[in-house]
C-alpha cells in the first residue's frame, strides 16, 4: 500500500483517537487497550514500510498519550509512586523532548553570554554578583579556599535552605511561563548570566579547577534540574501561545498539567543537590581530586540518563509490539 493511501485510510481513526485521549472521552479501559493495540499495529507497519516518514513521529507521540492514559486506568493495583518515576514521567519527556533540547540550547547560550560579558567588562561580574559577595569571595581566594562560602553554616541548616531556595526557583520557573514562557525565559537568563560571569571570574583569579570541584559537586544535579524545570515552563507558554486544535483552554489546562508533572519529577534531584552541597562540598578542597570528579560525573550521569535516555528505552519499550497481519491493514 503507498503512504499516502495509508495516510487516507487511517486519518480519520487517529484523529479521532487523539481527540478521545486528549479530552478523556474513553469510559472503557478495554476500550482504550483495545485502540491502543490497532494504533500500534499502524505504528509497526508504518516502521515497516514507511521508515523515513514523518507519520512515525506522529504515531509514537501517540502512543505514548494512549499508553499514559491505559497506565491510569488500567485495574490490577500498582505503586502510583514508583509508576510516576519509572514509567509516567519518561514518557512525558520524550513526547516533549524538544522542549527539553530547547531549554538546554537556551540554557548555554545565555551561560556563554555571561561568560562573554565578563571577560570584556571588568566590572560586569560586580554588576550582577553584587560587591559584598566578589570581595568575599577574593578574600576566600587569597585564603586558599575558593569556595569557602559553601562550608558556612550548619550541615542541616545549609541543606534544608538551600534546597528551599532551589526549590522556589525551579518553580517560579515553571509558574512563569504562563505568560507565554517570557517569564521562565527571563529566570533562566538570570541565572544563566550569573553561572557564567561567576564561573569566568574564578578562571580569571587561576582557581577555576578549584571551583569546578566545589561548585559542581552539587551543581551537576541542581543546574541540570533547574534546566528541566524552565523545559515545563516552556510546555506550559507553548500550551497558552499553540493550542493546536483544541481550545486555549483546554489546551492549557493539559500543558500545566504535564508541566507539573515535570516540576514534581526533579524535586529528588533537588533534594539530592541540597543534600550534596549542605554536606559533601564543603569537603571538596581536602577530599582527592578522583573522589570531587567522580562525585560529579555520576551525579550529572544519572540525572542526565533519567531525563535524555531512559525516556527512549521507556518509550521503545511500549511500542515494540510485533506487527500483527500486515497484509489486511
Amino acid at each position: 500500500m503507498r503512504e499516502v493511501s495509508f495516510i487516507k485510510q487511517n486519518k480519520e481513526k487517529w484523529l479521532s483517537f487523539e481527540k478521545a485521549i486528549f479530552n478523556n472521552d474513553f469510559k472503557d479501559p478495554d476500550e482504550l487497550a483495545s485502540q491502543y493495540i490497532h494504533l500500534i499495529n499502524d505504528l509497526a507497519y508504518a516502521q515497516t514500510y514507511y521508515p523515513k516518514s514523518k507519520v512515525i513521529v506522529y504515531l509514537n507521540q501517540l502512543a505514548a498519550k494512549a499508553f499514559q492514559k491505559i497506565y491510569k486506568t488500567k485495574r490490577e493495583n500498582s505503586n502510583r509512586i514508583i509508576d510516576f518515576w519509572k514509567t509516567e514521567v519518561p514518557l512525558i519527556c520524550y513526547q516533549y523532548r524538544k522542549f527539553i533540547y530547547i531549554a538546554f540550547i537556551i540554557f548555554f547560550t545565555f551561560t556563554f553570554i555571561g561568560v562573554i560579558s565578563a571577560a570584556n567588562d571588568g566590572e560586569f561580574v560586580r554588576s550582577v554578583l553584587g560587591d559584598n559577595y566578589v570581595n568575599m569571595s577574593l578574600e576566600n581566594i587569597e585564603a586558599g579556599d575558593p569556595v569557602a562560602v559553601y562550608k558556612s553554616g550548619s550541615n542541616w541548616g545549609s541543606f534544608i535552605g538551600i534546597t528551599i531556595n532551589n526549590l522556589r526557583v525551579g518553580i517560579i520557573a515553571f509558574v512563569l511561563g504562563v505568560f507565554g514562557g517570557v517569564g521562565t525565559l527571563y529566570i533562566m537568563f538570570k541565572n544563566c548570566i550569573m553561572l557564567g560571569s561567576f564561573q569566568y571570574f574564578f578562571y580569571e583569579e587561576d582557581v577555576f579547577w578549584e571551583s569546578v570541584r566545589g561548585i559542581w559537586i552539587h551543581g551537576a544535579m541542581e543546574i541540570f534540574a533547574i534546566v528541566i524545570e524552565c523545559a515545563a515552563g516552556l510546555i506550559l507558554g507553548a500550551s497558552i501561545l499553540f493550542p493546536g486544535t483544541h481550545s486555549r483552554y483546554t489546551s492549557f489546562k493539559h500543558g500545566a498539567k504535564t508541566g507539573i508533572k515535570i516540576l514534581i519529577s526533579t524535586f529528588p534531584f533537588t533534594f539530592s543537590a541540597g543534600f550534596l552541597e549542605g554536606f559533601v562540598t564543603r569537603y571538596s578542597n581536602i577530599m582527592p581530586h578522583w573522589l570531587s570528579v567522580g562525585i560529579i560525573l555520576i551525579t550529572l550521569g544519572i540525572i542526565s540518563y533519567y531525563y535524555l535516555i531512559y525516556p527512549f528505552k521507556v518509550q521503545k519499550e511500549i511500542t515494540h509490539i510485533p506487527l500483527i497481519n500486515p497484509s489486511s491493514i
